[in-house]
């Protein structure tokens, strides 16, 4: 990745559909052959993002910079930019390999040429043999691999992904992911991804542009975004979290859960109220008269990997994943190393994330239906 090289700028960028402003004074720089994903629940603005870098919408303020050039009044079809959607919008009445040719055609390239980019294509996402298939027999992950390479087949400099993995079932889900990730290394071509699953995020990334509100949250490596939250919001909706409220008592110290704990943050004023968080996976679980803290186990999920233990503390409701198993109703302490607790400063998303008192399986699944009721909206 040429990290010297921005390819998009974008520029104090706001748009509002019916009076409601869905981006708001968006700065944002992708670099050239960089897998960038835009993380976020439904409605934050990150498809809306996408579709003013394709040309599809317009910004009501701010530009809109292609290789140092704006191109804000450049429609769609001329911008070096080509999109894979969600719903692949494959040409059902033609066959694969017209599937693919399909934008040659219009440009008049000579049928020898054609021939030879559609082979090329075809080999590298691993559809050699499908030339004369009909589209519409072809499975969901058969399909999408003929989607990206009819948008790539016109040597794009900048792919724009849609959610395209959202219709196919896990399994096939994670095997795609990997297919992405090794066909942008191979092709160098710059990943612009949309998605609200943290974990395709997390494992394709080299950047994550995680969104909210219609506003930019945090923008880093998928290790920073994890491990280094900006706010309550990024640390709960990257991965499972313990947001506890808290105050920096001193350099290297924080006081929450009503005991004191060395840190490695510092650099917040004396008696700062902040917000802690300590991820699940990074709390050890001890006999009750070691802990640092000392609670009742609520609930213990199998995972598969691990259990998820809930542990009540004075009222809050602490999630631990651990390879040990704990009974329900057992009294056990907590043991937290310096480096498992991350300090931050105070946001609108304060108070809103990190207690599990509510927690369950069926309120995951009423969200996700809702996520994929509302997903077109966006």
């Amino acid at each position: 990745m040429d990290k010297e090289k921005v390819i998009i700028r974008l520029t104090n960028v706001s748009k509002s559909f019916d009076d409601e402003q869905v981006l708001k004074n968006i700065d944002l720089e992708i670099h050239d052959k960089e897998f960038i994903t835009f993380l976020g629940p439904s409605g934050c603005g990150k498809t809306t993002t996408l579709r003013i870098i394709g040309g599809f919408e317009t910004q009501d303020e701010g530009e809109v910079y292609f290789d140092g050039k704006r191109i804000d009044d450049v429609p769609a079809y001329k911008r070096p930019i080509n999109t894979v959607f969600q719903k692949y919008a494959l040409f059902p009445h033609l066959n694969v390999f017209e599937n693919i040719a399909f934008g040659l055609r219009i440009q008049k390239i000579k049928e020898k040429e054609i021939v030879e980019r559609v082979q090329e294509m075809l080999e590298l996402v691993n559809l050699r043999g499908f030339e004369k298939r009909k589209v519409l027999t072809l499975s969901g992950g058969q399909q999408q691999r003929v989607a990206i390479a009819r948008a790539l087949i016109n040597n794009p400099k900048v792919l724009l992904l849609d959610e395209p993995l959202a219709a196919l079932d896990l399994k096939l889900r994670k095997d795609m992911q990997n297919e992405l990730k090794a066909l942008h290394d191979r092709t160098g071509v710059t990943f612009i991804y949309v998605t609200h699953d943290q974990e395709e995020a997390l494992s394709m990334s080299d950047t994550i542009v995680v969104m909210a509100d219609g506003a930019i949250q945090q923008i880093g490596t998928p290790t920073d975004v994890y491990n280094e939250p900006v706010n309550a919001f990024v640390a709960d909706f990257i991965g499972e979290s313990n947001i506890l409220d808290g105050v920096m008592t001193e350099d290297y110290r924080a006081r929450f859960a009503g005991h004191t704990f060395e840190c490695l943050d510092a650099g917040f004023a004396a008696g700062e109220a902040v917000d802690i968080v300590v991820r699940p996976e990074d709390v050890d679980i001890v006999p009750e008269e070691k802990g640092m803290l000392r609670g009742t186990v609520t609930s213990v999920t199998f995972k598969g990997v691990h259990w998820e233990i809930i542990v009540d503390i004075q009222g809050f409701k602490w999630m631990i994943q651990t390879t040990d198993y704990c009974a329900p109703d057992s009294r056990i302490g907590l043991y937290i190393e310096p480096d498992a607790i991350h300090v931050m400063k105070k946001s609108e998303y304060s108070g809103m994330f990190g207690d599990y008192s509510s927690y369950s399986e069926e309120f995951d699944e009423l969200s996700s239906v809702e996520t994929e009721e509302t997903e077109d909206e966006e």
